[in-house]
């Protein structure tokens, strides 16, 4: 396992979009064969959007600006998350081969390394549940993403260490189905900190010594000195920039994969929590977008254009449907009339 943190020129960079860049641009320049490559980051306060999910439904715009709060959107899938400077996240480029390949699009199998090492710190009842979350008495205290592009695994989690719940319900507006599909009323509800649970010798790290300590027994090395690592050089850096520059602070990026429709009709669904934003003219749709906090097995701009054109009546719709063949595009089966019936609700 080799590390690689954002660090440039001595200074940690905790800009959220910079991480990513840095995730990104390993993945498709860096080749360290047969090896696992582990990004940690920390960050100033930012949402991080799934690839899928629309800003306009999943965040408090208003608190949003009136605190300096950015939004990027990463490439993976999955739901929106709250980021600050005490929580700590993981990221991992993982090889694909026949020791790794149970991992892809196996949550349980994927978080079992950082499990074990929350249980010698301490941690009782954590385990991982749903689609992607990892829970303590059935609060949710990590969330994960992963895709597969080129055999290799990208995929990670966040850690919420001590992070600022008060801020986070106020920066996060989540689903109304989201929630009551979970019997509760409120995030605070279903959200705790991992810093609650662990030992006494663990309460009182900072997020960069939480954050170490982390990394120790991941890489299952007693100093953090000891960690095999790679720095990234100016040229390197310089590449990066571009990245963050034409991609993760790119208006066309964050927000203009999710422009406003006039037809929106939400549902909590098997592969998750699905929007379908429909522009109507002449009684045909002219123009849709799905978004929501699913993790998708292809491009699903494929169907959201096979839609086109269709009519708004019920026998038009169910045979383009089952043309267009939606559960195709999820790991889970999606219903035809589930999805009518969103559709036309």
């Amino acid at each position: 396992m080799i590390l690689i943190e954002p660090i440039r020129n001595g200074k940690y960079i905790k800009d959220g979009a910079y991480a990513l860049a840095i995730q990104v641009w390993a993945l498709h320049n860096l080749k360290v064969k047969n090896k696992t490559i582990i990004f940690p980051f920390i960050c100033d306060p930012h949402i991080q959007l799934g690839y899928f999910q629309n800003p306009e439904v999943e965040v408090n715009k208003e608190y949003l600006d009136k605190n300096n709060i950015p939004v990027v959107r990463r490439d993976t899938g999955g739901g929106a998350i709250f980021i600050d400077s005490n929580s700590v996240n993981f990221c991992f480029l993982i090889p694909l081969n026949s020791n790794t390949n149970s991992i892809y699009a196996n949550y349980q199998e994927f978080y079992k390394p950082i499990i074990k090492v929350l249980k010698d710190m301490g941690i009782k009842n954590i385990m991982q549940s749903g689609k992607n979350d990892l829970t303590i008495n059935g609060k949710k205290v990590s969330g994960a993403a992963m895709l597969k592009e080129e055999n290799i695994i990208y995929g990670g989690y966040s850690l919420l260490y001590d992070i600022d719940l008060d801020a986070m319900i106020l920066a996060l507006k989540p689903s109304r189905k989201k929630i009551e599909s979970k019997g509760i009323k409120s995030i605070n509800q279903r959200v705790d900190k991992l810093k609650n649970h662990l030992n006494e010798q663990f309460k009182k790290l900072t997020i960069f010594e939480f954050k170490d300590e982390i990394i120790k027994r991941l890489m299952n090395v007693e100093k953090i000195a000891d960690v095999e690592r790679y720095v990234l050089s100016n040229e390197q850096w310089l590449e990066i920039d571009k990245l963050v520059d034409q991609k993760y602070k790119n208006w066309e990026w964050v927000y203009g994969l999710s422009p406003r429709y006039q037809y929106n009709r939400e549902a909590r669904l098997e592969i998750g929590t699905m929007n379908i934003s429909l522009i109507i003219d002449n009684g045909k749709i002219k123009s849709c977008k799905i978004s929501g906090d699913f993790f998708a097995t292809k491009d699903l701009t494929i169907f959201e254009k096979g839609l086109e054109g269709t009519k708004m009546i019920k026998q038009d719709l169910k045979i383009k449907l089952q043309e267009l063949d939606i559960s195709s595009y999820f790991f889970k089966k999606i219903d035809n009339d589930q999805l009518l019936e969103l559709i036309l609700s």
